[in-house]
């Protein structure tokens, strides 16, 4: 999603060709800009960059990550360019010479790479419903459809010519593995075109979520993990099932930089309330803050430390029922009721609330 004024792109092959490295140009840029004395003539020292970093370097093959046979490919792959280009339709299209959206039919990923020359950096939200790893083959590099002898040689059990390199035969993994070849690329490119502020939803099932929720935050770092969303997308029971029905699915969040980290950082834009009065909430007080709603002030979780008495307006000492603990602090407790949050039961406002719930129905309320 880009704003409604941004121009529409018209990229040429060769403009396409000319920007080959922009991938790899920026990521050498902001390693120059952090470390200026590593690059030299557009080259990185990775001597000098170690010696800066110093015990940072983690040095030993075996250290925690998401690894995968083609791993280090598919990532050459996201750096490699597209040498295609779009090509207008204005009979299919609708408003031709006003329209500020843009539908471009065609691969994806060649396409992200088109977008990545003219939309770099300006995309507030990228949504990604790839395909689920049903079963169905993949491949790479990108026709997705990797038998059992793409994977022998993807993963070195196997020679171009199709001897057998290794006893032991391993295909567990060909399936994920050609599904998080197939992913990895997308998203590294997708968090190129996202904006300092945006975030990315992708969705999946059970088959890959682990994996997805891993290859997410391998590229975009754990820190900017947002949310796992379950949402619920059948509604029947399933009699047919092995074991359990799976009635949802998954649609995974992770924003480019963390949230409020600075006035770049990606932020949740609330949703305004409407005039009606949500469900339990009311005003019988007519307090200026608007709408309010009482709530249990006690917790059956916590520790003695919120086990402490309470002295009301009336004199009436009260410690919580046995059991339970105070939701707040005795400090945040004060403070709420200073800042008239937190309000003793008296006659007056229980019978105002009464009224309100049950109406007429109210004759007499006693006094406490």
């Amino acid at each position: 999603m880009t704003d409604a004024n941004d121009p529409i792109p018209q990229t040429t092959r060769d403009d396409e060709a000319a920007g080959s490295g922009d991938m790899v140009a920026g990521n050498i840029a902001r390693l120059k800009a952090l470390f200026p004395e590593i690059v030299t003539d557009g080259k990185v020292d990775f001597d000098v960059l170690r010696d800066l970093l110093g015990d940072a370097v983690e040095e030993s093959e075996e250290r925690y990550g998401l690894n995968w046979k083609g791993k280090r490919k598919a990532r050459a792959f996201a750096l490699t360019p597209s040498l295609g280009t779009l090509l207008p339709s204005p009979q299919d299209s609708v408003d031709w010479d006003a329209t500020q959206n843009l539908m471009i039919e065609g691969d994806n990923l060649e396409v992200l790479k088109l977008l990545r020359r003219s939309y770099a950096g300006k995309a507030k939200l990228i949504y990604i419903d790839p395909p689920y790893n049903t079963g169905s083959d993949f491949v790479y590099p990108d026709n997705y459809q990797q038998p059992l002898k793409s994977y022998m040689l993807l993963s070195g059990q196997a020679s171009e010519d199709g001897e057998t390199l290794s006893s032991d035969r391993e295909i567990a993994g060909r399936l994920h593995t050609a599904w998080l070849n197939m992913i990895y690329p997308r998203l590294l490119i997708a968090k190129e075109i996202l904006r300092d502020d945006g975030v990315i939803f992708v969705s999946c099932d059970e088959e890959e979520q682990a994996n997805l929720r891993h290859v997410l935050q391998d590229v975009f770092g754990e820190e900017n993990f947002v949310a796992n969303v379950i949402w619920q997308k059948k509604f029947a029971r399933q009699n047919d099932a092995r074991f359990f029905s799976t009635m949802h699915d998954f649609l995974i969040c992770v924003s480019k930089r963390p949230f409020a980290e600075d006035a770049n950082g990606w932020s949740i834009g609330l949703i305004p309330r409407g005039d009606e009065a949500p469900s339990g909430y009311s005003n019988i007080d007519d307090d200026p803050r608007g709408l309010w709603a009482s709530v249990v002030l006690s917790t059956k979780s916590g520790s003695e430390k919120l086990r402490y008495e309470i002295v009301t307006p009336s004199g009436r000492r009260c410690l919580p029922p046995a059991g339970r603990y105070w939701a707040y602090s005795e400090t945040r407790l004060k403070q709420l009721i200073a800042d008239n949050r937190n309000r003793a039961a008296t006659k007056a406002n229980l019978a105002a609330i009464l009224r309100q719930r049950l109406g007429d129905r109210i004759a007499k309320i006693a006094s406490i």
